[in-house]
């Protein structure tokens, strides 16, 4: 009789574990996929998991781009390669602001339509942000034109590291549309609540750049060697074919905005309000761009060595934190819809519990980074020297990685709100007047070297997201008009 009763149990303890199993993959499934849902409506944990999921997977393939450029550049043995890449990153992150600065706005605006359900004047909204990035991007290529060779020599980089691999930056920064119009369209995307067209055209964006940049790097075939230059090329080409399949669905598709002769005319009125919307974002991002360029510019005095490891590093903490963000893209979708919805309270209760996930994901990658940091940077390098600092870097930045992930979430929900203003303060005080300064000060007042420079991007960061933290809790994010 007791024999009956555990094989009783135990079929019932399987049964149970198999059927949550098959919830999860059926879940993932329809989260992948992007069937239409209502996140408005859903429960919190339901519409945080539907969406969070492609977005998680996007930004996966978004991360990759920062690994393998660095990764295959790396096997040419070549510092001033590498270091290249690292300069030249610094400066694109201006860029980046501006098209995340952008993609806010859109994100903000289309999704507090959709949760009016004005379909119209979310497809209207996203035509108009669209416009506004294709001018930015035609100004910063003809700078990368004409002026990339100085734009190395503000940085720090040596005439020969300049003679040799200015056409990587020239290359980049030409071909800055092509970043522009991903980060913007898969806003406008997500906005939506398609999370998963936005997934998929960055997947298709990553495996041409990974099956790419071999080629033009070492050369096949017809195609020559162009070394550090190739990586570029391939990276323009690989994004260039994502935003041709954005464009395709955005004319063509199935999805809430789809462009048509009534809602692609200019609206002047809308990219005003568009402007005064993403001006936060773009500026909140730009002071911390331009933070990382001093960062950088400090660090090119120890020597293109120190430059290629924490370059190295970095693009191993920006694959971890990338993904990250894509559970802080969530979060700000659900608060856009939410307030629109008029349901404040659930958009709060979406944030908190977005930022705790993405805590228990972010702290557990951090702790493998600083157990096996030797083992990760190892895997691009074996020059001794850039080892060296690559491990420090990634050892010590990585202390932080558990206030980062509040920090995130907290400032897309404040930018998903539409209030960019208060994350662009909270960035300003943080990067400019206690990063750079301590970092400074560490670095070169005190002698103690690059590690200074590390210690102070941990510190900083960590207290960025606490004063987020405080001034969220006040609410006054709930009530922000757009």
């Amino acid at each position: 009789m007791l024999n009956i009763f555990f094989i009783l149990k135990y079929n019932h303890i399987t049964s149970s574990t198999t059927n949550k199993f098959s919830s999860f993959f059926k879940l993932f499934k329809e989260a992948v996929k992007g069937t239409e849902q209502d996140y408005t409506a859903l429960s919190i944990d339901r519409a945080i998991f539907m969406l969070s999921i492609p977005m998680i997977l996007e930004m996966v393939m978004e991360s990759l781009f920062a690994v393998v450029d660095v990764y295959w550049v790396s096997r040419l043995n070549d510092n001033d390669a590498v270091a290249t890449i690292g300069l030249t990153e610094s400066v694109l992150t201006l860029v980046y602001s501006l098209a995340i600065g952008l993609s806010m706005g859109a994100t903000a605006m289309v999704a507090r339509r959709v949760g009016e359900k004005d379909f119209a004047a979310a497809k209207v909204a996203a035509a108009q942000a669209i416009y506004i990035g294709l001018a930015i991007s035609l100004a910063i290529s003809i700078v990368g034109i004409f002026f990339a060779e100085e734009i190395l020599r503000l940085m720090g980089a040596s005439e020969a590291l300049i003679a040799n691999n200015s056409g990587y930056t020239r290359w980049m920064l030409t071909g800055n549309i092509t970043i522009m119009m991903l980060f913007l369209i898969n806003a406008v995307f997500r906005g939506a609540g398609d999370a998963s067209l936005a997934m998929r055209s960055l997947w298709l964006a990553n495996f041409l750049n990974i099956g790419l940049g071999p080629v033009f790097i070492f050369g096949l075939g017809p195609i020559p060697a162009m070394g550090v230059e190739g990586a570029a090329i391939a990276t323009t080409i690989g994004r260039g074919s994502g935003v041709i399949y954005q464009v395709y669905h955005l004319f063509r598709g199935k999805g809430l905005i789809k462009f048509n002769s009534v809602n692609i005319p200019l609206r002047f009125d809308i990219i005003v309000k568009l402007i005064n919307v993403s001006i936060g974002g773009m500026l909140q991002f730009i002071i911390g761009s331009a933070s990382w360029i001093f960062l950088v510019r400090i660090m090119s005095d120890f020597g293109s060595a120190t430059v290629a490891g924490y370059t190295i590093a970095i693009r191993l903490i920006v694959f971890a934190i990338l993904p990250a963000w894509g559970m802080a893209n969530a979060s700000a979708t659900l608060v856009g819809q939410n307030l629109g919805a008029g349901h404040p309270d659930r958009a709060e209760k979406s944030v908190w519990r977005s930022a705790f996930l993405n805590m228990i994901f972010l702290g557990t990658v951090g702790v493998i980074f600083i157990l096996f940091a030797e083992f990760f940077i190892g895997f691009f390098t074996t020059d001794k020297e850039v080892l060296r600092n690559g491990v420090q870097c990634l050892q010590i930045v990585c202390l932080g990685y558990a206030f980062y992930a509040y920090g995130m979430v907290i400032g897309q929900s404040f930018n998903g709100a539409g209030d960019t203003r208060t994350p662009t303060i909270i960035n300003f005080i943080g990067f400019w007047l206690f990063q750079i300064p301590l970092a400074y000060s560490l670095a070169l007042v005190l002698d103690i070297g690059s590690p200074g420079v590390y210690a102070a991007i941990s510190i900083a960061e960590s207290f960025i997201a606490i004063a987020a933290i405080l001034i969220f809790r006040k609410g006054k994010w709930k009530t922000v008009k757009i």
